[in-house]
């Protein structure tokens, strides 16, 4: 029998009060494999992410991380994954190295520091950055920071949410390589992004998400994975059909 997905989504409903958000979402990440989800505002991204993270308890559906429901034991659910979010939180009085130390003692997965300094060299943070206190980092490299504890974490899951936005294009290729060295390694990536050419980049599936479940979705395949004109024009359709 095949080992399940260690992210898993099935006939997912949310609603907030009488309104709802999510209507039937069926989503599947399987390891080592990254899954770009698309769509405009209010069609249920975040709180796809939300609910995947235990902030949100569905009305109904099944939703596992690793096999664990987030909405039962969020604490668990949480120690299988590293979530990015868009607007990265780390410490603004704390060096790189401080950061590092920190958030992975709180997670339970203190590394020494030449495992935390060797995280930052595939990161592709300067060595001069490391001591910095990151009050004076641009996003990009409070962006490898972040990605650098995710990998030293090595969690079987991976939540992104807009990671590129804001990047330049040479500090969204440096954050590509680095999610697919996590996605080589075995984890499941879930990328939440409005960015179809990223996408496209790295991703071996796209989902569009639309009105709370996904209504179209492609695997990559052959040397130019995805036909990215006929995906840019089903996506502008969609988020133009989508109120803000």
């Amino acid at each position: 029998m095949p080992h399940p997905s260690p992210i898993q989504v099935s006939e997912l409903h949310v609603a907030y009060g009488s309104k709802p958000v999510l209507k039937g979402l069926n989503l599947d990440v399987p390891a080592g494999s990254i899954t770009a989800l698309l769509g405009g505002n209010g069609a249920g991204k975040s709180t796809t992410l939300a609910t995947l993270l235990g902030f949100v308890k569905p009305q109904s559906g099944l939703v596992r991380i690793d096999g664990v429901d987030p909405a039962d034991a969020p604490d668990a659910a949480r120690r299988k994954l590293a979530y990015l979010p868009e607007n990265v939180a780390l410490y603004e009085h704390l060096s790189a190295l401080e950061n590092a130390d920190y958030l992975l003692a709180l997670s339970g997965a203190k590394r020494g520091r030449d495992a935390v300094r060797e995280a930052f060299r595939a990161a592709g943070l300067q060595e001069e950055a490391w001591s910095q206190r990151l009050g004076g980092f641009s996003k990009g490299m409070r962006q490898k920071v972040a990605i650098a504890v995710a990998l030293l974490r090595e969690t079987p899951v991976l939540l992104l949410d807009e990671p590129t936005s804001g990047l330049d294009p040479k500090a969204t290729t440096d954050f590509n390589h680095l999610a697919q060295a996590v996605r080589d390694r075995g984890a499941a990536i879930l990328m939440v992004t409005h960015d179809l050419l990223s996408a496209a980049d790295i991703a071996d599936r796209i989902a569009f998400l639309e009105d709370g479940r996904i209504t179209h979705s492609e695997t990559a395949s052959g040397p130019d994975r995805f036909d990215v004109r006929a995906l840019h024009q089903r996506f502008a359709a969609r988020t133009e059909a989508v109120p803000a």
